[in-house]
């Protein structure tokens, strides 16, 4: 009886605690609903009663939006509701960046954090959870190219485990600024290869999104200090993209049911992952038979054309599958993926140039993605 009563009273000790932790962080708080989607507004609120000037910023428009505060200190701000995409917001409270904390929806771009504002629409249908979900792996490997062990995401769509099969991979390669978590937090990538895989629009694949930072083990969050290394010493020009055939294959080829051959290989990266994208599938012609260069390309002069034309040809001797660009026309690296598109050209490889519109930007990448991906492994 003694010993229940001792675990009643713990029982209650720790509950009491757990209420008051609780109350630390719900004070003086209200009810606040924000982002609220309506059928022609959104309205965005946060709770700031001793603040004088709260402004809200939104991806989608250059000038923040003012706020106006009510009896409760609840601040508020209502614009006509965007078209379907996937946007980033925050808050300036008198002078001071502060995200949503109504907004458990969140994303990490580098060091930088912002709230998520998802609206539904044709263009964002892929962009939300399917019905049947894949698995996004934490995986270290060891890269002896590197001389380090290192961290990848893997992506493993829904009932790998069952199946007999192996699968196809696509290594999908972030931009500068990013790393191993780039394209599942900011692509969207598990949601968009979940749905194209449901509805029977791409293959069912495993998809590898490593970390393009050859000095880091991983990305800084883990706040593992990186890896000193010789920029100066010409070897590690190719480092990253040497390790990604000679370290990152080999281990996926051991430790998963995949495909061992370039016909069950795709690459594919974004701005700087792109250039990795075109360097490695140069220096190594016809590992990869699926290559997907986004938003860069080559900048083709006098002292370098006939080492391009001699890698492209290379390249085309040892045979690929697709060879697929997409860049917006207003993206500042435009004119190096035309010129790719032109030695492409020149050198008679059969490829696609896909040109929309937008920047240098994820709202791109995530409608690339859907493009390519249907057209791998067929």
């Amino acid at each position: 009886m003694k010993k229940l009563t001792l675990s009643l009273m713990m029982a209650f000790c720790t509950m009491g605690l757990f209420a008051q932790e609780l109350a630390n962080f719900n004070f003086g708080r209200v009810n606040v609903v924000s982002p609220e989607i309506g059928e022609q507004n959104v309205t965005f609120r946060i709770q700031a009663p001793q603040a004088q000037n709260v402004q809200v910023a939104l991806s989608w428009q250059q000038q923040p939006v003012a706020m106006t505060k009510n009896q409760q200190g609840v601040w508020e701000a209502s614009v006509p509701r965007p078209a379907a995409e996937l946007y980033t917001y925050n808050f300036v409270v008198d002078g001071v960046k502060v995200n949503d904390a109504n907004n458990i929806f969140m994303q990490r771009d580098g060091t930088t954090f912002l709230s998520v504002l998802l609206i539904p629409g044709e263009l964002t249908e892929n962009y939300f959870e399917a019905n049947k979900r894949g698995d996004l792996h934490q995986v270290w490997y060891e890269s002896p190219t590197l001389g380090m062990e290192r961290r990848m995401f893997v992506y493993t769509p829904h009932g790998y485990n069952d199946m007999k099969d192996p699968l196809p991979v696509l290594y999908l390669l972030h931009g500068a600024g990013g790393d191993e978590d780039a394209w599942s937090n900011m692509g969207r990538t598990c949601q968009i290869m979940d749905n194209l895989i449901e509805k029977g629009q791409a293959k069912p694949m495993i998809v590898v999104m490593p970390n393009g930072n050859p000095t880091q083990y991983a990305a800084r969050t883990l706040q593992i200090p990186e890896k000193q290394q010789d920029r100066n010493d010409p070897n590690f020009a190719n480092a990253y993209v040497t390790s990604i055939v000679k370290d990152m294959v080999p281990y996926m080829e051991k430790n998963y049911n995949v495909i061992k051959n370039p016909d069950g290989r795709a690459i594919a990266g974004l701005s700087m992952g792109a250039g990795h994208t075109i360097s490695c599938t140069n220096l190594f012609p016809g590992f990869f038979k699926y290559i997907c260069p986004l938003s860069n390309g080559i900048r083709v002069d006098d002292n370098n054309r006939a080492e391009y034309n001699k890698q492209f040809q290379a390249l085309k001797k040892a045979g690929i599958k697709l060879y697929w660009i997409g860049c917006g026309e207003t993206d500042f690296l435009i004119e190096s993926a035309r010129q790719l598109d032109a030695t492409l050209t020149e050198n008679g490889i059969e490829h696609t140039f896909y040109e929309n519109s937008g920047g240098h930007t994820w709202s791109n990448w995530r409608i690339y993605l859907n493009q390519f991906a249907p057209l791998l492994f067929k």
